[in-house]
């Protein structure tokens, strides 16, 4: 067991960040008028009012269950109506409609996380010692994953507001307007050298050592033939050359899933793309833009990004390649605390490699497959990643909707191929 002092010190970092970062989740939701909190365009998005619900629950059923004196529930309800996919808890109502419950209402799911929020703090000033590592270990997982659900929570909205023909914006954002008077960096090789690498994070049961999903261990070795990286994210303007080259018409730069799928949904330019009087533009948060030659492609599938490596001559990295090229790297870039929620252009820098965190999630050729000695955690929170080591790809990076504090370089993100939504973007790679 830590020292009075030190123990004392972790609590008050720990609460701390919990307490900034459910009210982070909170000031996101300013902008928006309650008609916006219930939408949800597909499946796959959820409703802002969910969002905010389901990560109180998480709290609740995860650590105040298991932890408070007398516990009892807010509303024993709320476990099914606001259980995402953890099976061990018990039953989930249906994901795809959960635009369906106008009830509770946004104020009483405010009311909530109100309870919640003073519940979890109070409970960090009451653990016994032999509470202490477990419990602390649970809060900064829940930590993490709001803030997991804060990136969903917008990009979700963005694909919810973007259904409406009016084309609402969510709020201002941060325009980057002195980028179009910028020069704009030129596409060049990094080369790395062949060798054997460490890969992953040593995720200690220490509860004072940086925090790591368990998806990112165990640490192994892993050779790496000698290749080449972009030195920057794959621009809007290289992207156009690849529609107007017929790129989208082209089978025989897509993976034959991607061509079927690609087929069946109609794409013909990136997600949020239409053309008006000749000109792109493109939805973003802050309604309705040019799009800007030089910034970032954003909102493409993996299979897109796939298809444009094949045209380029190049291919995706793999995850270890993009690990070991940014680990010694900061973590720099436009993240959600910057207010862009947009990618924009690599500007001149000493660095060699540009964007690598922040922007935009960089798609990998990475199938999301546990790493070698892979045990998940124990009881229901083990089914976090574990189970969905299956049918998905790996991105890494972190994106312009991503907290700063919530990224490093072994972090592992994941979706499925022909997922767009989501704000990702294609990093080249080629063998040596």
């Amino acid at each position: 067991m830590l020292d009075q002092t030190t123990t004392a010190s972790h609590l008050e970092s720990v609460q701390t960040q919990f307490e900034t970062v459910r009210a982070f989740t909170e000031s996101l939701c300013e902008p928006l008028e309650v008609d916006d909190f219930g939408l949800q365009a597909m499946a796959e998005t959820s409703p802002v009012k969910w969002h905010l619900a389901h990560t109180s629950w998480f709290f609740e059923t995860f650590i105040l269950k298991r932890y408070e004196r007398g516990f009892k529930p807010y509303n024993p309800q709320y476990e099914y109506l606001f259980n995402s996919y953890y099976n061990a808890v018990g039953q989930q109502f249906p994901r795809p409609q959960r635009h369906l419950l106008s009830r509770p209402t946004v104020s009483e799911v405010f009311e909530y996380r109100q309870f919640i929020t003073s519940k979890i703090v109070n409970l960090l000033k009451s653990l016994t010692s032999e509470q202490y590592d477990e419990a602390l270990s649970l809060v900064v997982l829940g930590i993490n994953h709001e803030q997991q659900h804060q990136e969903l929570l917008l990009t979700d909205l963005k694909y919810n507001l973007y259904q409406n023909p009016l084309m609402p914006h969510y709020r201002k954002t941060n325009d980057d307007n002195v980028s179009l008077y910028r020069k704009p960096v030129e596409h060049d090789w990094l080369r790395f050298q062949p060798g054997l690498a460490v890969i992953g994070k040593d995720v200690e049961a220490d509860v004072n050592s940086e925090f790591g999903f368990d998806n990112e261990s165990p640490q192994h070795q892993h050779y790496l033939n000698g290749f080449e990286l972009g030195n920057r994210l794959v621009t809007n303007a290289e992207y156009m050359e690849f529609i107007e080259h017929g790129g989208y018409e082209c089978s025989e730069f897509w993976l034959s899933d991607g061509w079927d799928v690609r087929q069946q949904k109609q794409w013909h330019a990136p997600l949020y793309w239409f053309k008006d009087g000749g000109l792109w533009y493109h939805y973003t948060l802050a309604g309705v833009k040019p799009v800007n030659d030089d910034d970032p492609l954003a909102h493409v599938s993996y299979y897109e990004a796939d298809a444009f490596a094949s045209w380029k001559g190049a291919r995706l990295p793999t995850e270890q390649e993009w690990e070991v090229a940014a680990r010694n790297q900061p973590v720099k870039g436009r993240f959600v605390d910057a207010y862009y929620l947009k990618p924009v252009q690599a500007t001149e820098a000493d660095d060699k490699l540009l964007q690598l965190y922040g922007e935009l999630w960089q798609w990998t050729s990475s199938s999301y497959s546990p790493y070698p000695g892979y045990k998940p955690l124990a009881g229901a929170v083990g089914e976090y990643n574990g189970k969905f080591m299956a049918n998905q790809f790996v991105l890494k990076g972190g994106s312009c909707a991503t907290s700063k504090d919530h990224i490093r370089s072994t972090y592992r993100n994941f979706f499925y191929p022909e997922a767009r939504w989501q704000f990702s973007g294609i990093r080249l790679a080629r063998d040596l």
